[in-house]
This record gives structure tokens, sequence and C-alpha cells, in this order.
């Protein structure tokens, strides 16, 4: 697996301010997945709001990028220590030019090396449960639906009317139900 020192912040619920860490990550075979300290990251894309990775496990928006040299690795408006991964310590301070890590921002700490990619893969690989009937059911004339297909609507709409805040999609949805209750009893 190839390895690279990367600087990661958590951003979901702190802006620029939530934990960081500068550390050795791991990128899977494709290199799509990145493994640090116990995590899964896999890129947004350029769609995340603050973030350019998420966690796939928890769905946590995360900053992911290389260490800077001249340790602007946090945002110039957040703050708060970056915690500097042990084992690599001797490699950043190479990195930086310096002989020792500054007290005052950062702080050495042990993260978890396993890897978990068996449990990733199962999570990435788990099956969603299709639906029995498609969503176009919806927009099909009840004399188009099949008995089984109609049941079905029927069921949806029973919950989508007590669910509802609203009194106009509750009439909505309590005018279609009573439509294809209709249709099922002209069939009988």
């Amino acid at each position: 697996m190839r390895t690279e020192l990367k600087y990661i912040e958590l951003k979901s619920g702190f802006s620029d301010n939530g934990t960081a860490c500068i550390g050795l990550v791991s990128f899977s075979k494709s290199g799509k997945t990145i493994y640090f300290n116990g995590k899964a990251f896999q890129s947004l894309n350029g769609m995340g709001i603050s973030g350019n990775y998420f966690d796939l496990e928890s769905g946590d928006e995360y900053w992911i990028s290389g260490v800077k040299k001249d340790m602007t690795d946090r945002h110039k408006f957040g703050g708060g220590k970056i915690f500097v991964e042990k084992r690599i310590l001797s490699e950043y301070l190479q990195i930086i030019g310096k002989t020792e890590l500054p007290k005052s921002h950062y702080e050495l700490t042990e993260v978890e090396t396993e890897k978990p990619i068996e449990r990733i893969n199962e999570l990435e690989n788990e099956k969603t449960e299709t639906p029995e009937f498609g969503t176009d059911l919806h927009f099909k004339e009840p004399n188009q639906l099949s008995n089984s297909e109609i049941e079905y609507l029927i069921t949806e709409l029973i919950v989508d009317e007590k669910n509802s805040k609203y009194n106009k999609a509750r009439r909505s949805f309590k005018q279609k139900r009573i439509e294809l209750i209709a249709e099922l009893e002209k069939r009988n």
C-alpha cells in the first residue's frame, strides 16, 4: 500500500476548528480510498460543503491535503492544536525544516494504525434493498396498475397521509388513496 504524509482536519460541525492531525495515511489499491486512524475516507469530488473527503462510516466531511512546509496547514481563521503522529515526527520536522515541534500549536499523539479494510469492504458491498415496485407507479393512472401495485400504493399513501404536516398534502394523499380503492373495488 502506498503511504504519504497528510494533513487531516475534521470539518463537519467545526468549521475551521475541528480536530486536526498530521499523519501517515495509506491508499487503497485503486487510490480512491484513504485510510487513517482506523477510518476510511473517499473524495467528495468537489461536492463537499467545507471538506474535500468524507468518512465512509460517519459521513463527516474532512479536509485532507499535503503537508505545508510553512506550517500553514490549518485555515487562517481556524484554531486549535494540530496533533502530529509520533511515528512520523522526524520526517515531519525534516519537511518543515525544524529541529523540534513548536509546543504552542502542536502536540504529539498515537493513532490507530490498523486499516479498517475488511469493515469498509463489507460496508461498501452491502446491497441496498431494492423496492418491490419502481417510483414510476405514482405517475400511472389507476387503470394502468395491477392489483398488487394498487395495494402497495395504498399502503404508501396511508403512511404519507399520516406523516404529512400540511392539510393540503394530507387531502391530496387521501384523494389519491380513495381513487385507488375505488379502482380495486371496481375490479372485484
